[in-house]
């Protein structure tokens, strides 16, 4: 094995161990002072290199993927500015949990704080953000720096994907030359007695292992009681659960309880669906229940659905959050337990404990019976609204299939429009810190990782936000279903009080734009098209979903007009409920 210099060597290594951890693909973005680790990675016959021209979305590009796989795609820049880029999607990662490791390249410590060019401070440049920081030590050929350096790459992808999982920062200086320019650095006989530090393990240079936290038994004892002894209990499931379907539904099997399954978590859609009671309508009818459950297990983040956040904070019940993590996600400060613990471990060692002959099931059929009641009135729903296209989306969407959803108004008509399947529909969204920025890139990113059909629904502020990253769609070989729901400004500010007030609510929150999106279609190399109804959104959605490459299907909406008609229709379902 020959290497051109110290760079090259330090590249090669650090692309090697990468590989050696399970890395399958990193996201490039350009620039002179990565060139070392660009070009290690580019000849990897094992990595799977994607360039993007813009660090956002390179950074955004491999949180998606991440989040799909949970397997870190490592992203990697050159110095300055462009570290700071990747922040927006380190901040993502860390809230919800996201596989990242971040590559800053850097300048060498001579030239920090000299005025040299592009050189800024990039220590702990993402703060409290990562899981663990640290600068490498600068190329050198020494026997102990490389076998620091594996160990060192090694340990950052297992803290990536620990049981916190989360971003990892490594800034990585590298002196000129920094392109494979032949030096006397790296003698021959320097390989060959170092064969350790150069070529590295079989696997990982050092192989972590994690334990999974197991429930403590006593606390098992007891939890087992509360739930036994529960009249009313519910199973609630947010966004990026960590829990199986199959444990789920163990889980409510053995309990009884029915399961309130947030669109994100995992849960609303699958083979589980047709096992056992799966609710996804509580968003529209829950606050119409005047019965409160006693006991509530819950699992995953906080609940997309307003209303189910403000029913869990109200219900005078024993509400237990397994995390773990030991995180707490829960805002309302209402849960009575914390129980740090692997989620399936904790089923297992419930239901081997449970045995229930006294399930209430007057409460689990009045779920059953509501959320019939509920999607049979959506069913029939054939208004020109927002709800109405993501209720088409999800009973449309292939099986299998991949669905990414923007934050604002998709998500939440995701979390009261989409209704359980019993098909394998993988449901992704950025819910970590909510932004509506990378979405683009984020879900194209997620298509990336598989060969089913990809669906990306998307308002046309946060399209607007992410143009950058359709290019993406070319670049990096994905094609994809891009749903426009476009109500021309920020829709969801109906929503709020502010409403009420205009000025300013027209010019300085709900911003119409008044922008035309279909020259992207010229732009990115994309098929656009633009429909005015439901009946026609249906009709290019499955065209769409039948063809090659990527389709952009634009759906004009009245924002405000949408909003009353939510209205309208969650006073039809209180109604019901009520009746």
């Amino acid at each position: 094995m020959r290497f051109s210099n110290r760079n090259t060597l330090w590249g090669t290594v650090i692309a090697d161990e990468l590989h050696n951890a399970g890395v399958r693909a990193v996201s490039l973005a350009p620039g002179s002072r990565c060139t070392p680790l660009t070009v290690a990675v580019a000849e990897h016959e094992r990595i799977d290199p994607y360039s993007h021209l813009d660090e956002r979305s390179a950074a955004f590009f491999a949180l998606g993927r991440a989040k799909h796989t949970d397997i870190p795609m490592p992203v990697v820049c050159t110095s300055g500015t462009a570290a700071a880029n990747f922040h927006p999607a380190v901040i993502e990662a860390d809230e919800a949990r996201v596989p990242m490791v971040v590559l800053t390249a850097d300048r060498p410590r001579v030239l920090q704080d000299s005025g040299a060019n592009q050189t800024v401070d990039q220590e702990r440049l993402y703060g409290d953000a990562v899981r663990t920081y640290r600068t490498l030590p600068e190329p050198a050929v020494d026997d102990r720096k490389l076998r620091s350096l594996r160990t060192a790459i090694a340990r950052a992808v297992a803290t990536a994907m620990g049981p916190d999982p989360g971003p990892v920062h490594l800034n990585v200086p590298f002196e000129k030359p920094l392109e494979p320019v032949p030096t006397d650095d790296i003698s021959e006989a320097f390989v060959e007695e170092h064969p350790l530090a150069v070529s590295g393990r079989d696997g990982p240079f050092v192989d972590v292992s994690t334990a999974t936290p197991a429930p403590d038994p006593e606390t098992i004892v007891a939890l087992t009681d509360a739930i036994e002894t529960a009249q009313r209990g519910l199973i609630v499931t947010g966004p990026d659960s960590p829990l199986s379907g199959t444990k789920l539904a163990q889980l409510a099997e053995a309990t009884g309880f029915p399961v309130l399954a947030d669109p994100l978590s995992g849960h609303r859609f699958g083979a589980h669906v047709d096992r056992v009671p799966v609710c996804g309508g509580y968003d529209s009818y829950l606050d119409a229940f005047e019965t409160a459950p006693d006991v509530i297990v819950r699992f995953g983040a906080s609940p997309t659905s307003k209303t189910l956040r403000q029913y869990l904070r109200d219900a005078p019940a024993r509400q237990i959050v397994v995390d773990p993590a030991g995180g707490w996600p829960e805002a309302s400060f209402t849960a009575t337990d914390l129980l740090t613990a692997d989620p399936t471990r904790f089923v297992e060692a419930i239901t081997d404990r449970l045995s229930r002959t006294d399930v209430n099931r007057s409460w689990r059929d009045r779920f059953t019976r509501t959320e019939a009641r509920y999607w049979s009135l959506i069913g029939e729903e054939a208004t020109d609204f927002e709800g109405g296209i993501l209720y088409d989306v999800t009973t449309l969407a292939p099986d299998p299939s991949t669905l990414f959803v923007s934050n604002s108004m998709p998500v939440r008509d995701l979390d009261r429009f989409g209704k359980p399947r019993p098909a394998s529909v993988a449901a992704l969204g950025n819910r970590g810190a909510s932004g509506i920025d990378g979405i683009t890139s984020s879900a194209l990113g997620a298509a990336s990782a598989g060969t089913e059909p990809f669906v990306l629904v998307i308002g046309d502020l946060a399209y607007y936000h992410d143009m950058n990253g359709l290019l993406a769609v070319g670049r990096c070989g994905v094609d994809a279903t891009i749903v426009l729901v476009n109500n021309d400004g920020g829709g969801i500010f109906h929503l709020l009080p502010i409403e009420e007030y205009d000025p300013p609510f027209t010019d300085f929150f709900n911003t119409p734009h008044g922008l035309d999106f279909e020259p992207t279609g010229d732009l990115y190399g994309l098929e656009f098209e633009r429909v005015d109804s439901r009946e026609a959104f249906r009709a290019a959605y499955r065209r769409s979903l039948d063809s090659d490459g990527t389709q952009v299907i634009e759906i004009g909406i009245n924002g405000e007009q949408s909003h009353r008609h939510r209205e309208r229709l969650h006073e039809r379902v209180t109604e019901h409920v009520a009746n």
